[in-house]
C-alpha cells in the first residue's frame, strides 16, 4: 500500500476556493472531455475536479469516481448533488485490492489521474487496471505534485504507464505539477 493517503477531512481543503486560488480553475479540463465520453477519475476527493468533469461530459456521458474512502464518497455525492450534476456520476467506493472497474473493460475515452498515483499500492497496480478500462486511442492525464513527487518518481509513472500500453503524447503544462497526456495504444 501506498506510504501516504489523504485523510477524507482533507477532501474539504482540496475542494475549497483556495484550492482553485493556489492551483488555478480546473478549466484545462474541457481541452481533453467532450460531451458524451466515458471518464474515469481515481482518488477524486470530494469532486475539485469531478464537478468540472461532468460538466463536460454532459447529459449524455458519463464519469466514474472511485475513491477507497466512504466520507470522501459522501462528501463527492453531496457536492455533486448541490452542483445538479449527479446523473451524470457514478461515484463509489473502490476496494484495497482493485479501482471496480471490470464494467468499464474498454470503455473509457478519458481518465484524469490528478494528485493520485503516487497514493496507488503501485504504479504497476494503477496503470494495469487502467489500461483495461480504457479503450484503444483513449487518454489519460497524468499529473503529480511536484512538490511532493520527484522527478524520478514521477519518471517511474511513466514508465509503468509505459509497460501497461500508455505513451507519452503531450506534457501538458499545469501550475505546480507535473504531467504527461498518455496515450492507450491500438490493441
Amino acid at each position: 500500500m501506498a506510504e501516504h493517503r489523504c485523510p477524507w477531512w482533507l477532501g474539504y481543503v482540496l475542494a475549497s476556493p483556495l484550492r482553485r486560488w493556489l492551483q488555478g480553475p480546473p478549466d484545462f479540463i474541457r481541452d481533453y472531455v467532450r460531451p458524451g465520453m466515458t471518464v474515469f477519475e481515481p482518488g477524486p476527493g470530494m469532486g475539485f475536479y469531478t464537478i468540472e468533469l461532468a460538466h463536460n461530459v454532459g447529459a449524455s456521458g458519463r464519469v466514474r469516481a472511485v475513491d477507497v474512502q466512504p466520507r470522501m464518497i459522501h462528501g463527492l455525492k453531496r457536492r455533486l448533488a448541490k452542483a445538479g450534476v449527479e446523473k451524470q456520476v457514478d461515484a463509489r467506493v473502490s476496494f484495497e485490492d482493485s479501482l471496480g472497474l471490470d464494467d468499464l473493460r474498454g470503455a473509457v475515452d478519458f481518465t484524469l489521474a490528478m494528485a493520485v498515483v503516487h497514493e496507488m499500492p503501485s504504479p504497476e497496480w494503477f496503470f494495469k487496471q487502467a489500461a483495461e478500462a480504457t479503450k484503444p486511442g483513449g487518454t489519460l492525464l497524468l499529473a503529480e505534485p511536484a512538490g511532493h513527487v520527484k522527478p524520478e518518481a514521477f519518471q517511474a509513472e511513466l514508465d509503468a504507464a509505459a509497460k501497461a500500453g500508455f505513451a507519452v503524447t503531450d506534457r501538458p503544462v499545469l501550475r505546480r505539477v507535473h504531467a504527461a497526456l498518455l496515450k492507450k495504444n491500438a490493441a
